[in-house]
């Protein structure tokens, strides 16, 4: 993706929470020929070098996805920005934090790994809660999935949130995005405003 080097995000540490913080997204792949997309949450290896999930088994991305590369795109919170909140002249805009990631793609046959890949997601997920579903998927069940690995060649990563503008500005834009309940779209131009004072 095209980032100007205002909203340019390199550090690894940094990109790699905002994956697992913002693990639903899109895979992108060729079927028939055509591009084809597909939203659905992604795990990350311990390594931080592979990307897993899952496919419905009747979804035809699964059918031709294996060896090809593959774009993984991944986004936080976005919102319109008025030019009306600057001190200074400007344009009306879009924040926002995406990623993008690229690999080559592998399916997983054995039902074991793909046992893994729901049940990781699965206690992912179900700890938020007061009431904790403990996973149980058999094989009658993961037969209807189709597992995938990917191995990650390039990752891209842009924050756009105002680094471009004074930081009185980007204070307006904060109090207006929390005024009109954007607060995580706020919260991240307030982490990224104290990265940069410091």
């Amino acid at each position: 993706m095209y980032i100007p080097r205002h909203f340019h995000i390199t550090d690894r540490e940094e990109i790699f929470s905002f994956i697992e913080h913002n693990a639903f997204g899109q895979i992108i792949s060729t079927v028939q020929g055509r591009l084809f997309s597909s939203h659905i949450p992604f795990l990350v290896s311990d390594d931080k070098q592979k990307l897993f999930g899952h496919f419905a088994r009747q979804n035809p991305q699964s059918k031709d996805i294996d060896r090809q590369e593959v774009m993984v795109t991944l986004e936080g919170p976005h919102g319109y920005i008025s030019p009306s909140w600057y001190l200074n002249p400007g344009v009306p805009t879009w924040n926002y934090q995406a990623v993008h990631i690229y690999g080559i793609c592998k399916i997983l046959p054995e039902l074991t790994a793909v046992k893994t890949i729901v049940n990781r997601l699965s206690n992912k997920y179900e700890e938020a809660f007061e009431t904790y579903w403990e996973p149980d998927y058999n094989a009658g069940m993961l037969k209807h999935i189709v597992g995938f690995e990917i191995d990650i060649t390039d990752i891209q990563c842009q924050y756009k949130l105002s680094q471009n503008r004074s930081e009185q500005d980007r204070e307006n834009v904060i109090s207006h995005l929390q005024d009109t309940g954007s607060t995580g779209l706020a919260d991240a131009i307030r982490a990224t405003n104290e990265a940069q004072i410091n």
